[in-house]
Protein backbone atom coordinates (compact mmCIF):
# COMPACT_ATOMS: atom_id res chain seq x y z
CA UNK A 1 0.00 0.00 0.00
CA UNK A 2 1.38 3.41 -0.99
CA UNK A 3 1.71 5.93 1.83
CA UNK A 4 2.47 9.63 1.90
CA UNK A 5 4.46 11.81 4.28
CA UNK A 6 4.07 15.54 4.91
CA UNK A 7 6.96 17.10 6.83
CA UNK A 8 7.77 20.62 7.98
CA UNK A 9 9.94 22.38 10.57
CA UNK A 10 9.36 25.10 13.16
CA UNK A 11 11.50 27.03 15.62
CA UNK A 12 9.08 26.71 18.55
CA UNK A 13 8.38 23.51 20.48
CA UNK A 14 4.96 24.78 21.58
CA UNK A 15 3.99 25.67 18.00
CA UNK A 16 5.23 22.28 16.78
CA UNK A 17 2.97 20.41 19.18
CA UNK A 18 0.05 22.73 18.44
CA UNK A 19 0.51 22.10 14.71
CA UNK A 20 0.63 18.35 15.27
CA UNK A 21 -2.70 18.50 17.11
CA UNK A 22 -4.24 20.54 14.31
CA UNK A 23 -3.05 18.00 11.73
CA UNK A 24 -5.04 15.28 13.50
CA UNK A 25 -8.22 17.00 12.22
CA UNK A 26 -7.17 17.03 8.55
CA UNK A 27 -9.23 15.39 5.83
CA UNK A 28 -8.09 12.84 4.80
CA UNK A 29 -6.95 12.04 8.33
CA UNK A 30 -3.32 11.13 8.92
CA UNK A 31 -2.60 7.64 10.23
CA UNK A 32 -0.03 9.17 12.57
CA UNK A 33 1.61 12.49 13.45
CA UNK A 34 4.97 12.91 15.15
CA UNK A 35 7.01 15.76 16.65
CA UNK A 36 10.79 15.52 16.93
CA UNK A 37 13.54 17.84 18.10
CA UNK A 38 16.20 17.86 15.39
CA UNK A 39 19.61 16.64 16.59
CA UNK A 40 21.77 18.94 14.46
CA UNK A 41 21.93 21.80 16.98
CA UNK A 42 19.69 24.01 14.83
CA UNK A 43 16.99 24.34 17.49
CA UNK A 44 14.34 23.32 14.95
CA UNK A 45 11.41 20.99 15.58
CA UNK A 46 10.15 18.64 12.88
CA UNK A 47 6.47 17.79 12.48
CA UNK A 48 5.53 14.95 10.20
CA UNK A 49 2.33 13.18 9.25
CA UNK A 50 1.70 9.84 7.54
CA UNK A 51 -1.26 9.37 5.20
CA UNK A 52 -2.73 6.46 3.25
CA UNK A 53 -4.28 8.99 0.83
CA UNK A 54 -2.55 12.02 -0.65
CA UNK A 55 -2.93 14.88 1.86
CA UNK A 56 -4.75 18.07 0.94
CA UNK A 57 -2.12 20.55 -0.31
CA UNK A 58 -4.32 23.60 0.38
CA UNK A 59 -4.96 22.50 3.96
CA UNK A 60 -1.23 21.88 4.52
CA UNK A 61 -0.40 25.34 3.17
CA UNK A 62 -2.91 26.99 5.49
CA UNK A 63 -1.66 25.03 8.50
CA UNK A 64 1.95 25.96 7.81
CA UNK A 65 1.03 29.64 7.55
CA UNK A 66 -1.12 29.54 10.68
CA UNK A 67 1.62 28.06 12.87
CA UNK A 68 4.66 29.79 11.37
CA UNK A 69 6.08 26.62 9.83
CA UNK A 70 8.02 26.18 6.62
CA UNK A 71 5.99 24.85 3.67
CA UNK A 72 5.27 21.14 3.98
CA UNK A 73 7.27 18.74 1.84
CA UNK A 74 5.01 15.92 0.64
CA UNK A 75 6.57 12.63 -0.45
CA UNK A 76 5.09 9.40 -1.75
CA UNK A 77 6.60 6.29 -0.17
CA UNK A 78 6.80 3.08 -2.18
CA UNK A 79 5.50 -0.21 -0.84
CA UNK A 80 8.18 -1.83 1.32
CA UNK A 81 8.37 -5.15 3.11
CA UNK A 82 9.39 -3.53 6.40
CA UNK A 83 10.02 -6.80 8.21
CA UNK A 84 12.48 -7.91 5.54
CA UNK A 85 14.07 -4.46 5.47
CA UNK A 86 14.61 -4.41 9.24
CA UNK A 87 16.20 -7.84 9.17
CA UNK A 88 18.45 -6.78 6.30
CA UNK A 89 19.46 -3.41 7.75
CA UNK A 90 19.82 -4.35 11.42
CA UNK A 91 22.81 -6.63 11.16
CA UNK A 92 24.59 -7.58 14.42
CA UNK A 93 26.78 -4.94 16.06
CA UNK A 94 29.99 -5.65 17.95
CA UNK A 95 30.94 -3.22 20.72
CA UNK A 96 33.92 -4.51 22.65
CA UNK A 97 32.77 -7.80 24.20
CA UNK A 98 29.12 -6.96 23.55
CA UNK A 99 27.26 -8.42 20.58
CA UNK A 100 23.94 -6.69 19.85
CA UNK A 101 21.61 -8.68 17.62
CA UNK A 102 18.01 -9.33 16.61
CA UNK A 103 16.34 -12.70 16.99
CA UNK A 104 16.77 -13.32 13.25
CA UNK A 105 20.55 -13.34 13.84
CA UNK A 106 20.59 -15.41 17.04
CA UNK A 107 22.70 -18.12 15.40
CA UNK A 108 25.45 -15.57 14.72
CA UNK A 109 26.25 -14.93 18.42
CA UNK A 110 29.96 -15.74 18.72
CA UNK A 111 31.14 -17.97 21.54
CA UNK A 112 32.52 -15.97 24.46
CA UNK A 113 30.70 -12.74 23.55
CA UNK A 114 28.09 -11.04 25.73
CA UNK A 115 24.86 -11.20 23.75
CA UNK A 116 22.25 -8.44 23.92
CA UNK A 117 19.02 -9.32 22.11
CA UNK A 118 17.32 -6.14 20.87
CA UNK A 119 14.40 -6.17 18.47
CA UNK A 120 13.76 -3.10 16.35
CA UNK A 121 10.93 -1.24 18.03
CA UNK A 122 9.67 2.25 18.80
CA UNK A 123 12.41 2.95 21.34
CA UNK A 124 15.89 4.19 20.55
CA UNK A 125 18.94 1.97 20.99
CA UNK A 126 19.64 -0.96 18.66
CA UNK A 127 23.42 -0.55 18.82
CA UNK A 128 23.66 0.66 15.21
CA UNK A 129 23.79 4.33 16.14
CA UNK A 130 27.17 5.82 17.02
CA UNK A 131 25.88 6.99 20.39
CA UNK A 132 24.74 3.57 21.61
CA UNK A 133 27.85 1.95 20.21
CA UNK A 134 30.02 4.52 21.96
CA UNK A 135 28.30 3.94 25.32
CA UNK A 136 28.72 0.16 25.11
CA UNK A 137 32.39 0.59 24.25
CA UNK A 138 32.79 2.97 27.19
CA UNK A 139 31.19 0.40 29.51
CA UNK A 140 33.50 -2.31 28.20
CA UNK A 141 36.50 -0.01 28.64
CA UNK A 142 35.66 0.77 32.28
CA UNK A 143 35.16 -2.89 33.10
CA UNK A 144 38.45 -3.86 31.44
CA UNK A 145 40.18 -1.22 33.57
CA UNK A 146 38.91 -2.91 36.74
CA UNK A 147 35.84 -0.80 37.54
CA UNK A 148 32.84 -2.72 38.91
CA UNK A 149 29.47 -0.99 39.02
CA UNK A 150 27.42 -1.72 42.13
CA UNK A 151 24.80 1.04 41.81
CA UNK A 152 24.05 1.69 38.13
CA UNK A 153 21.30 3.70 36.41
CA UNK A 154 20.42 4.19 32.74
CA UNK A 155 18.58 7.52 32.38
CA UNK A 156 16.63 7.86 29.13
CA UNK A 157 17.10 4.13 28.58
CA UNK A 158 15.20 3.61 25.30
CA UNK A 159 15.52 -0.12 24.63
CA UNK A 160 17.51 -0.54 27.90
CA UNK A 161 20.46 -1.93 25.96
CA UNK A 162 22.96 -0.07 28.17
CA UNK A 163 21.31 -1.14 31.41
CA UNK A 164 21.26 -4.72 30.19
CA UNK A 165 24.91 -4.53 29.19
CA UNK A 166 25.80 -3.54 32.75
CA UNK A 167 23.55 -6.26 34.21
CA UNK A 168 25.21 -8.88 32.02
CA UNK A 169 28.70 -8.21 33.40
CA UNK A 170 28.03 -7.15 37.01
CA UNK A 171 25.91 -8.90 39.66
CA UNK A 172 24.06 -5.92 41.14
CA UNK A 173 20.57 -4.86 39.91
CA UNK A 174 20.40 -1.94 37.48
CA UNK A 175 17.72 0.76 37.21
CA UNK A 176 16.57 1.83 33.73
CA UNK A 177 14.27 4.83 33.32
CA UNK A 178 12.70 6.74 30.46
CA UNK A 179 10.33 9.68 30.21
CA UNK A 180 8.31 7.87 27.52
CA UNK A 181 5.86 5.16 28.61
CA UNK A 182 6.20 3.25 25.32
CA UNK A 183 9.97 3.16 25.72
CA UNK A 184 9.54 1.71 29.21
CA UNK A 185 7.30 -1.03 27.80
CA UNK A 186 9.87 -1.80 25.08
CA UNK A 187 12.65 -1.81 27.66
CA UNK A 188 10.76 -4.26 29.86
CA UNK A 189 10.11 -6.56 26.90
CA UNK A 190 13.82 -6.57 26.06
CA UNK A 191 14.75 -7.23 29.69
CA UNK A 192 12.45 -10.26 29.68
CA UNK A 193 13.75 -11.50 26.32
CA UNK A 194 17.30 -11.36 27.68
CA UNK A 195 16.42 -13.28 30.84
CA UNK A 196 17.14 -10.27 33.06
CA UNK A 197 13.84 -9.95 34.93
CA UNK A 198 14.70 -9.01 38.50
CA UNK A 199 18.13 -7.78 37.40
CA UNK A 200 17.00 -4.67 35.48
CA UNK A 201 14.11 -2.60 36.85
CA UNK A 202 12.36 -0.38 34.28
CA UNK A 203 10.82 2.89 35.48
CA UNK A 204 8.92 5.78 33.91
CA UNK A 205 10.60 8.95 35.14
CA UNK A 206 11.85 12.36 34.10
CA UNK A 207 15.56 12.39 34.85
CA UNK A 208 16.12 11.15 38.41
CA UNK A 209 12.61 12.10 39.53
CA UNK A 210 11.48 8.73 40.87
CA UNK A 211 11.49 7.41 44.46
CA UNK A 212 13.37 4.25 43.45
CA UNK A 213 16.14 6.24 41.76
CA UNK A 214 16.46 8.58 44.72
CA UNK A 215 16.54 5.65 47.16
CA UNK A 216 19.26 3.86 45.16
CA UNK A 217 21.60 6.86 45.04
CA UNK A 218 24.41 7.68 45.19
CA UNK A 219 25.25 5.84 41.98
CA UNK A 220 28.72 4.85 40.91
CA UNK A 221 27.77 4.76 37.21
CA UNK A 222 25.03 6.54 35.28
CA UNK A 223 24.36 6.27 31.55
CA UNK A 224 22.56 9.13 29.81
CA UNK A 225 22.29 8.70 26.04
CA UNK A 226 19.82 11.49 25.28
CA UNK A 227 20.36 14.95 23.68
CA UNK A 228 22.57 17.95 24.40
CA UNK A 229 19.86 20.14 25.98
CA UNK A 230 18.54 17.53 28.41
CA UNK A 231 22.09 16.45 29.28
CA UNK A 232 23.07 20.00 30.24
CA UNK A 233 19.87 20.42 32.25
CA UNK A 234 20.63 17.13 34.01
CA UNK A 235 24.17 18.11 35.05
CA UNK A 236 23.34 19.45 38.56
CA UNK A 237 21.33 16.32 39.37
CA UNK A 238 24.16 14.16 38.08
CA UNK A 239 26.51 15.97 40.43
CA UNK A 240 24.25 15.15 43.36
CA UNK A 241 23.27 11.60 42.39
CA UNK A 242 26.71 10.21 41.48
CA UNK A 243 28.98 9.45 44.40
CA UNK A 244 32.65 10.35 44.78
CA UNK A 245 34.72 8.21 42.45
CA UNK A 246 31.72 7.47 40.22
CA UNK A 247 31.34 7.82 36.47
CA UNK A 248 28.86 9.23 33.97
CA UNK A 249 28.75 7.92 30.40
CA UNK A 250 27.06 10.54 28.24
CA UNK A 251 26.07 10.53 24.58
CA UNK A 252 23.40 11.64 22.16
CA UNK A 253 25.83 14.43 21.29
CA UNK A 254 27.10 15.73 18.02
CA UNK A 255 30.87 16.13 18.01
CA UNK A 256 30.57 19.93 18.00
CA UNK A 257 28.26 19.82 21.06
CA UNK A 258 30.61 17.83 23.29
CA UNK A 259 32.56 20.79 24.68
CA UNK A 260 29.38 22.56 25.81
CA UNK A 261 28.21 19.46 27.66
CA UNK A 262 31.65 18.91 29.17
CA UNK A 263 31.69 22.50 30.45
CA UNK A 264 28.33 22.01 32.19
CA UNK A 265 29.58 18.86 33.93
CA UNK A 266 32.98 20.31 34.80
CA UNK A 267 31.08 22.99 36.72
CA UNK A 268 29.48 20.18 38.78
CA UNK A 269 32.82 18.60 39.70
CA UNK A 270 33.28 16.10 36.87
CA UNK A 271 36.45 15.60 34.85
CA UNK A 272 36.88 14.07 31.40
CA UNK A 273 38.04 10.47 31.72
CA UNK A 274 37.70 9.42 28.07
CA UNK A 275 36.13 10.67 24.87
CA UNK A 276 35.33 8.71 21.71
CA UNK A 277 33.96 10.19 18.49
CA UNK A 278 32.19 7.80 16.11
CA UNK A 279 31.22 9.54 12.92
CA UNK A 280 29.29 12.69 13.84
CA UNK A 281 28.65 11.54 17.40
CA UNK A 282 30.62 11.88 20.63
CA UNK A 283 30.58 9.77 23.78
CA UNK A 284 31.98 11.24 27.01
CA UNK A 285 33.06 9.19 30.01
CA UNK A 286 33.30 11.57 32.99
CA UNK A 287 34.66 10.86 36.45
Amino acid sequence: MTTFTAITTLTSEASAYALSEAMENMQPEPTGVGVFEMEDGSGLWEVGGYFIEAPNDVELTLLAQAFGAKPFVVSELPEIDWVAKVKRDLSPVEAGRFFVYGSHDAEKLPEGRIGLLIEAAMAFGTGHHGTTLGCLRALDRLDNAGFRGKRVADIGCGTAVLAMGAAKIWPEPVLASDIDAIAVEVAQANVTANGLDGRVQCLEATGFDHPDLIAASPFDLVFANILMGPLIALAPDMGRMIGTGGYAILSGLLVEQAESVLAAYTAEGFALHHREDIGDWATLTLS
